[in-house]
């Protein structure tokens, strides 16, 4: 599958908004963003005429750029979110919400995304005490989420417990020490770190 591999700070320049995407290095003065406020590229600087069209396309590549998903992938996931009851932007963030990667990083066993990502990818993730390494996979309510006890007794069980300290959502509850988490709920259309339009997604759909 095709991914991103360029400067990831160049995607919260672009958006001209923290994304979150380089851990701990975010909350500092380091941060490009913080840095350089205008987007990346010789024509950055250039000021751009502002239209609905552009406002809801960005919205949408923050989106992506958050949960880390590519374009068809996110397309599918707008087109179940919409055969599902209720509202199409709701349903669309709690579907992102519910991916393997993300529920790892909100429990806090990853500094990032793309961490977590290669936590889930390396085999160091289980879900309900087996192991899962599908970044995309959807955990459901009721399910458990833990570092496989193997890696809890290695030297990535130590960097987990001293990892970066965030607040946790009120749909999981975790456990540091066990280095396990458990959705308690479905998740709701919460992102405590970026704030997304989802409506303005919606409508940038359905032109």
């Amino acid at each position: 599958m095709a991914k991103y591999n360029g400067p990831v700070c160049k995607l919260c320049r672009r958006e001209r908004t923290k994304l979150f995407l380089k851990g701990d290095r975010c909350q500092t003065d380091r941060c490009s963003v913080e840095r350089r406020t205008y987007p990346p590229g010789q024509h950055g600087r250039r000021r751009v005429k502002d239209n609905d069209y552009l406002y809801q396309l960005r919205e949408k590549q923050k989106a992506r750029r958050v949960y880390g998903v590519l374009e068809k992938q996110f397309r599918a996931y707008y087109k179940r979110a919409l055969r599902e009851k209720g509202k199409t932007g709701e349903n669309l963030i709690r579907i992102l919400e519910s991916r393997l990667d993300n529920v790892v990083y909100r429990a806090g066993f990853a500094v990032s995304r793309p961490q977590s990502r290669q936590l889930v990818g390396h085999g160091h993730i289980t879900v309900n005490g087996k192991k899962v390494d599908i970044s995309s996979f959807l955990v459901k309510q009721g399910m458990v989420v833990a570092v496989c006890e193997k890696t809890r007794s290695g030297p990535l069980a130590k960097t987990i417990q001293e990892g970066y300290q965030r607040e946790v959502v009120p749909w999981l509850q975790v456990d540091r020490k066990k280095m396990e988490a458990v959705m308690v709920e479905t998740p709701v259309g919460l992102n405590p770190d970026v704030e997304i339009r989802e409506e303005m997604i919606v409508e940038l759909y359905s032109r």
